[in-house]
């Protein structure tokens, strides 16, 4: 049935409206929920997500989760991080080996990195399993989500947003009324498309195949456990996100191949006896027992927007940036996106601060998109230093192929060569699959972040590779382990999403005073706490005082996202006034009027 008059009676009415459930809309709507914005999500699809799609979760992700109550379901579905990293390259599974790459913090050297840096782990968790716990979340906490209904259109005034949406049950359409829209409805955003956002490079410069299947492969796998198993063998696709790559959706029997083809020819159509035959191949288990359960095709893209908002509507997820998932960057940059819009557009429909808030979302959110895509796009082309070491880089025959690989093996000043190539080719994978850097030193600046004069500090490692934690106003707050002797807490557990949150220490006491007038004056939630011995909060092993790069009677200020506002690195003559100064500038002009 279809309607084609609009009903009567009133819209549907909201304060933010979310188009798409995946992870940038779920968890904007459980965000806005959490801090009691009345929200509407809408999906065109019937469910969450039915292919697994994204899975690397990473720590800077997981915090988000901690500090939103969920981490503890988000691990119970997730297979944890000890399993995650012995990435093996081979001929096939049960073939050959080329060489492993310990990924995504497992290695020895790296695993204190990323134990120092956060409370939470990485772990991997399929969309398919991840997606529920969102959305299961955001409605109990209060999102009204409807599924099966269709965004047609938009139109905005001064005032608010009004979208068109269909009920593809029925074909019943009807608006919904909306302070401020999102749109999170990925790659081919039609909410961007329709709000004009300037994007800026390629869509589809590759072509990609999904195989999803089950399989016991435990007697293969299990004693080198990993998320990723990369295979190099004649027939296998040299295209599209590199090799053939065989990952691992639930240890040990559900699995998704992914594989490139020549997007430029007509696309690929598989039956169930194709792709297991590629299965089977890639597996080199001709015998084995597989079922499949999908197949699927996708394009990789290199595509960012410049600008992430248009009046009231913003756009955020894949909507705005869009690449292949080398380095494992999509969901949770999305997630990390809807962290960063919901606070503001909290504090901005309370009356805490002005709309000039706002246009920080794509002020601080728009050159980590830029940096994403360019990174994950980067780490697929870093590629072909694999394949030139094997000396697969140019096309031959099958037999050419395996002749060129078997050359690394060679007792020869060539094999010496082939070797030490494909040595150096393995580690620049590091950039892919260790990028600690990439993934919690998103550092922002904005008119939401008030600069104190300090340059930021030179990285002393690779600033890629490795995260420098800093409390320069823009940094994510540093994490360390307070608490007393009955618990321990992160710093990041003292500064909750719900409010601002002052952090100083025993000489500093009069930063509460100053918080509290402020916090009165300007309506807002300014919570202090302060650190040291003989208070609720100590240092227990003396790594706050290393990391806070304030004085003893300084301050920082954290933002409800985590990230360093402003600080005062000693105390200032008039504290109440320098305080309501920093806090009326982050709001914005309402605030100091």
């Amino acid at each position: 049935m279809t309607v084609s008059e609009p009903p009567s009676g009133p819209p549907v009415e909201t304060d933010v409206l979310i188009i798409g459930s995946g992870p940038a809309g779920a968890s904007a709507a459980l965000f806005l929920s959490t801090l009691g914005v009345d929200n509407v999500m809408v999906t065109k699809y019937r469910w969450t997500a039915n292919t697994p799609r994204a899975h690397i979760t990473n720590q800077r992700t997981m915090e988000i989760f901690r500090d939103v109550g969920i981490e503890q379901q988000v691990l119970a579905e997730a297979t944890p991080h000890e399993l995650m990293g012995d990435t093996v390259f081979c001929t096939a599974i049960a073939g050959e080996e080329l060489g492993r790459i310990r990924t995504w913090g497992t290695h020895p050297a790296r695993h204190a990195d990323y134990e120092l840096a956060s409370p939470s782990w990485n772990c991997d968790i399929p969309q398919t399993y991840l997606e529920p716990i969102l959305v299961k979340n955001a409605t109990q906490r209060g999102t009204q989500t409807r599924f099966a209904t269709e965004y047609l259109s938009l139109e905005q005034d001064a005032d608010g947003v009004t979208a068109r949406v269909r009920d593809r049950f029925t074909g019943h359409e009807y608006d919904i009324r909306a302070r401020y829209l999102i749109g999170a409805d990925g790659a081919r955003s039609r909410v961007a498309e329709d709000v004009a956002l300037p994007m800026r490079g390629e869509l589809d410069t590759a072509g990609s195949m999904n195989i999803t299947f089950s399989a016991d492969l435990a007697e293969h796998v299990a004693h080198r456990p990993s998320v990723l198993y990369w295979v190099v063998q004649p027939g296998a696709n040299v295209g599209g996100i590199g090799t053939a790559a065989v990952r691992m959706v639930r240890p040990w029997h559900e699995w998704m191949i992914v594989c490139g083809y020549d997007v430029r020819g007509e696309p690929p159509v598989l039956d169930d006896d194709g792709a297991t035959a590629i299965v089977r191949r890639l597996l080199g288990l001709p015998e084995l027992d597989v079922k499949i359960t999908g197949t699927s095709l996708w394009g990789n893209n290199e595509q960012y927007a410049t600008r992430l908002q248009s009046g009231r509507v913003f756009c955020a997820g894949d909507a705005v940036h869009k690449h292949p998932p080398s380095n494992g960057l999509g969901s949770n940059t999305s997630i990390q996106d809807s962290y960063n819009l919901a606070w503001k557009l909290a504090a901005v429909l309370r009356g805490q601060a002005s709309e000039e808030l706002l246009a920080t979302y794509t002020a601080e959110r728009a050159p980590v998109a830029e940096q994403i895509v360019l990174r994950a796009n980067r780490s697929g082309r870093e590629f072909g230093r694999f394949f030139e070491a094997l000396g697969i880089a140019e096309p031959g025959s099958d037999a050419e192929m395996v002749e060129n690989m078997e050359q690394r093996k060679a007792a020869t000043p060539d094999g010496v060569a082939k070797r030490d190539a494909l040595r150096s080719a393995m580690e620049l994978k590091d950039y892919e699959f260790n990028a600690h850097g990439v993934e919690l030193g998103q550092f922002y600046e904005s008119a939401a972040i008030v600069a104190d004069g300090c340059a930021r500090p030179e990285p002393e490692r690779d600033p890629e590779l490795y995260y420098q934690p800093s409390t320069i106003p823009g940094s994510r707050l540093p994490h360390a382990w307070v608490g007393d002797s009955t618990r321990k807490l992160s710093t990041h557990d003292l500064a909750p999403a719900t409010g601002f949150t002052l952090l100083t220490g025993i000489t500093g006491q009069v930063w509460k005073d100053a918080a509290d007038k402020v916090a009165h004056e300007l309506g807002v939630e300014l919570n202090t706490v302060v650190i040291g011995p003989g208070r609720e909060i100590t240092d227990l092993y003396f790594d706050w005082s290393r990391l806070r790069e304030v004085e003893e009677d300084g301050v920082l200020l954290v933002r409800p996202d985590k990230h360093i506002g402003w600080r005062s690195r000693r105390l200032p003559a008039d504290p109440t006034s320098a305080l309501h100064e920093a806090m009326s500038s982050i709001l914005g002009s309402s605030a100091r009027a």
